[in-house]
């Protein structure tokens, strides 16, 4: 069975669904994740360069680089595939804070639909998305695009977000009629995953050993429709 999971950035699928799809690939499954915000911007201003200096990282690194970097480590970890498609993150499209990043799509921010159009030509029997659980611009973006598509898709629980709002909503664009799920997980293989994106732990988390005591708190519960349940019962 092919796999595709959609995740905004270099680190949305291990924090969310890492475990989950370690299982798959385990399972001798052909496993891609698949990041849509990924692109370097020289010389960084303003929000997107304090997005980098408030993890201590200087205005001369690379900041997606090393995020790569790192996404490339993890998913070695979870045994999966990489891809990236490009696109620059919000504080890159105009969003000027944190609070912004939560506020709401500007007007205008059509990204979603370069993503869709990207994501268009892809092929694969199962797909895995952000339900957008805390809002975020980008989270939003991608659950709009996959949606769209309406693929077989299982939606995942936006972590850290959903940790810090248990009571967190969807995003308005998750499909209805759907119910929960949960397949086999390696939860040890996710957190060892994610202590790669060394330079999100400690403004996340509070570095690696709240990260890891965090998820194993946090059992993957995704959210399916009938498309994705048929492809479960037949492929999985």
């Amino acid at each position: 069975m092919r796999v595709l999971a959609v995740s905004p950035h270099l680190d949305d699928a291990a924090f969310s669904a890492g475990g989950t799809l370690a299982a798959l690939a385990e399972a001798g499954h052909e496993v891609t994740v698949l990041t849509c915000f990924t692109r370097s911007v020289p010389d960084p201003t303003g929000f997107a360069l304090a997005c980098q200096l408030d993890k201590g990282l200087g205005p001369d690194v690379d900041y997606l680089a090393l995020r790569r970097a790192e996404n490339a480590a993890a998913t070695a970890v979870l045994g999966v595939t990489a891809v990236d498609l490009d696109l620059p993150e919000a504080p890159h499209r105009g969003y000027t804070s944190a609070a912004d990043l939560f506020a709401g799509v500007h007007p205008g921010d059509d990204v979603w639909r370069e993503v869709a159009g990207q994501l268009t030509g892809l092929d694969a029997d199962l797909w895995l998305a952000p339900q957008a659980l805390g809002a975020h611009v980008d989270h939003l973006q991608v659950l709009r695009a996959v949606a769209a598509l309406d693929r077989p898709t299982l939606w995942w629980r936006d972590s850290p977000y959903v940790l810090r709002r248990p009571d967190a909503v969807p995003g308005a664009a998750l499909p209805g009629g759907l119910s929960p799920v949960q397949l086999p997980q390696l939860p040890d293989r996710r957190a060892d995953a994610c202590a790669c994106y060394r330079s999100q732990l400690g403004f996340q988390f509070g570095g690696e050993a709240g990260m890891r005591a965090a998820l194993a708190e946090l059992p993957e519960v995704l959210l399916t429709g009938e498309a994705a349940r048929d492809v479960l019962a037949v492929r999985a």
